[in-house]
């Protein structure tokens, strides 16, 4: 059932895609402004959140009529959340390490076509025209979006790595995307992103303690800080954000509104951390935001 847009559910989508926008700013701020690298930080981010999901799955659990989750179910929910935000998140903070807040996110806003192009090969979907064209149009925009920043970045020996590692986040996401669309209706939305989200904990903090001596980890009040608002301001202020406006607006309308992620993180990426906006990356994110759209609108139009 299409939901029409109002005001309320407008500002709470625009507020939660902005502020999980900041995620990258704030990434390449820590990893300035302290020595730290990917798994710390991303095990500190998630190590604030922590808690909060936690009493989210400990009150929707006593929640009566609540439905029991199958043993099946549990496993692709740990699948889905180790894809999601493990695997995919670590992806992300590798590469920001190695380019630009910008260019990271318009590599990962390739997502929803990622999706497409995923429900084609593995559910037999036929790509129709418009989604043809919004491919297109979307992996054109990436291409001179690439282009320029290669241009201007030629003294860093890890663009190459960066970019495949962001991409990589890309792909996994959108894996766990077509998992959520199967699982989260027979789950409960609110319940499966707290389950998941501790399932990709588990994998991390496992991660860190197989890969780090726990006795070498420095609670500096810089990376403390950063770890925090990564928690608190980057991932659960936004996530109830964007549950929130799916409710009132629908998940169609969300997507849709949610394009504006790549600008709002060019613009901030350019006042706070300098980075430059150049002709390729402004065509190319209008290109990119427009292919998106097209998707969304033709999801939209099929509700």
């Amino acid at each position: 059932m299409k939901k029409h847009i109002n005001l309320a559910g407008f500002a709470i989508a625009i507020g939660g895609a902005i502020l999980f926008s900041t995620k990258a700013i704030f990434v390449k701020l820590a990893f300035h402004s302290t020595n730290t690298d990917a798994v710390t930080l991303l095990s500190l981010r998630m190590l604030f959140s922590l808690p909060f999901y936690i009493l989210i799955a400990f009150f929707l659990s006593r929640r009566e009529g609540v439905n029991s989750i199958s043993p099946k179910q549990w496993f692709y929910i740990g699948l889905m959340g180790i894809f999601g935000y493990y695997i995919s998140s670590l992806f992300d903070f590798i590469g920001l390490q190695y380019i630009s807040a910008g260019l990271e996110r318009l590599i990962l806003f390739l997502y929803p076509t990622f999706s497409v192009l995923l429900n084609s090969i593995m559910f037999k979907t036929r790509i129709n025209r418009v989604q043809f064209i919004a491919l297109l149009l979307t992996y054109i925009g990436i291409g001179l979006a690439y282009y320029g920043e290669f241009r201007i970045d030629t003294s860093n020996p890890n663009f190459f790595f960066g970019s495949m590692m962001v991409f990589l986040c890309s792909v996994t996401y959108s894996f766990y995307l077509m998992g959520t669309g199967r699982l989260v209706n027979k789950v409960g939305a609110a319940r499966y992103t707290a389950y998941a989200m501790l399932f990709a904990t588990l994998g991390i903090f496992l991660h860190y303690m197989v890969t780090k001596p726990l006795s070498g980890f420095v609670f500096t009040p810089t990376l403390v800080s950063y770890g925090a608002v990564l928690a608190i301001v980057a991932t659960v202020i936004p996530s109830f954000m964007i549950s929130n406006a799916m409710k009132k607006i629908g998940s169609n309308n969300v997507s849709i509104i949610t394009s504006i992620g790549p600008v709002s993180t060019i613009i901030q990426a350019h006042y706070i951390l300098g980075e430059k906006i150049f002709t390729e990356q402004i065509i190319g994110t209008i290109l990119v935001v427009i292919g998106v759209l097209l998707i969304g609108w033709r999801q939209h139009n099929k509700v």
